[in-house]
């Protein structure tokens, strides 16, 4: 069975001429902006030159704009070359080591060793400075030590030398009252032996 044919009305399609759009030229100093090198350039050297100010760009005279998009451009450019010699420095320190030829693996692994051998020798030397200073610091405290067992020795000695004389004095003092005693009491013992003799019975003289 064959359906009847439906017809979908359609919206007229109308052709515009399109004007053309009109183009303003404007007169602008053309910037004189220098030359940005590569990154392949060595990382020594820097011809990238100072950063401009957008605000300020080298122009002959003034004009309406200031910021123009050259100067950007140009810091932008400044900017890309500046990180891509970052980069480069900062793999170059690994390159060689592995994917560099033999010669220059040999070179870095004699570099390695040199400074291996380098920082070794510092450190004997710092081991050895203070090694000596060690030493020279264990002799003058044993100097000082000496010094002062020395001046205690011969304070120690003095010392004894007053006690002894303190002592000998002392003993001869106390032997000095010990003989005067022992005479005052012989004295008195002759004393009283006399005073028996003449009144043997009442030598003091109580009994009447």
């Amino acid at each position: 069975m064959k359906l009847p044919g439906v017809s979908v009305p359609s919206t007229p399609v109308s052709f515009i001429r399109s004007t053309p759009i009109q183009r303003y030229r404007y007169m602008v100093t053309p910037l004189a902006l220098p030359a940005i090198c590569p990154a392949t350039v060595p990382l020594s050297i820097n011809q990238c030159g100072p950063r401009m100010d957008p605000l300020n760009p080298p122009l002959r005279r003034r004009t309406a704009g200031l910021e123009t998009p050259a100067v950007h451009l140009y810091n932008h450019q400044r900017a890309v070359v500046m990180q891509q010699k970052e980069y480069c420095r900062f793999h170059q320190s690994w390159q060689r080591p592995f994917y560099g030829s033999r010669a220059e693996k040999e070179e870095y692994r004699k570099e390695v060793r040199e400074v291996l051998k380098r920082q070794m020798r510092e450190k004997w030397e710092a081991r050895s400075l203070q090694l000596a200073i060690k030493m020279q610091e264990l002799v003058h405290q044993q100097e000082a030590d000496q010094e002062a067992l020395s001046k205690q020795r011969e304070e120690m000695c003095s010392r004894a030398k007053e006690m002894r004389q303190y002592r000998d004095e002392n003993k001869r003092l106390m032997e000095q009252c010990w003989r005067d005693r022992a005479v005052s009491r012989s004295l008195e013992k002759l004393k009283d032996r006399e005073l028996l003799q003449y009144n043997p019975l009442n030598w003091s003289c109580t009994l009447k």
